[in-house]
């Protein structure tokens, strides 16, 4: 198998979307463009209601990603921790859509013996640090979320030393809702280092509403016209893994 492309939205909020289209919705159309969605919910004092944890778990499900509640202190590593399980979760998905092919429909990783399965297992963590990888991060902007932009900031520039110590190349990419003019906004262009957050982000304005869907909608739009762009420069066919769920 040869590496391909990793595809994630990882998904920054500490409450309720309350503007636009179903996020889960959108997070499932994305899951369907082989886009997986990741969702951190960010705690401080225990802020994160029932309904708002529904909703993450809800999007991540959808999103065929993977999901976490931390308290800020801790969201440095759970990023980290969470881009790597979603990406590990969506190359064990393709092999299994592999397995199946050559050995039946009710075939899987588990289903191999103990020998074979590690040796697949070594395939998995291979193609983890020697496939490309695409994150674009949405960061929740609203009112609430104002004391808790220093920590998101300092966690994803460890993200990026942490992805960048991989084999792979890593290319991200950042968006805010609510924005200044618009529900979503750009704050950061595909890059493969995210050190240009140093002086964005004490820029950065809160308030105003969640958008939540649209701001995947965007980033799933986003995503297919970088992939646009790519086929109008290049005639090679690169492959994409897609969604494991």
């Amino acid at each position: 198998m040869k590496p391909g492309t990793l595809r994630q939205i990882l998904l920054l909020t500490d409450g309720c979307s309350n503007q636009g289209t179903d996020p889960a919705f959108m997070a499932a159309r994305a899951h369907e463009q082989g886009i997986t969605v990741n969702v951190i919910g960010v705690m401080e004092n225990d802020v994160i209601d029932e309904k708002g944890m529904n909703e993450i778990q809800s999007i991540a499900r959808s999103g065929g990603g993977a999901s976490q509640i931390v308290y800020t202190q801790q969201l440095s590593q759970t990023v980290q921790m969470v881009t790597r399980k979603a990406m590990t979760q969506t190359i064990q998905g393709v092999i299994n859509r592999e397995l199946q092919q050559i050995l039946g429909d009710s075939t899987t990783m588990e289903d191999l013996p103990p020998d074979k399965r590690g040796e697949v297992m070594e395939v998995v963590d291979e193609l983890g640090e020697t496939s490309k990888l695409e994150v674009l991060i949405l960061v929740d902007t609203s009112a609430s979320m104002k004391h808790k932009l220093e920590i998101v900031k300092d966690s994803l520039l460890d993200l990026s030393l942490s992805m960048n110590a991989r084999q792979g190349d890593n290319q991200f990419s950042v968006f805010t809702f609510p924005g200044k003019k618009y529900d979503v906004e750009k704050l950061v262009d595909w890059t493969p280092k995210l050190e240009v957050l140093t002086k964005i982000f004490p820029k950065l304005t809160t308030g105003g509403i969640t958008p939540t869907g649209p701001a995947i909608e965007e980033a799933v739009a986003y995503f297919n016209k970088k992939r646009s762009l790519r086929g109008l420069l290049s005639n090679d066919d690169e492959q994409y893994f897609e969604g494991s769920m």
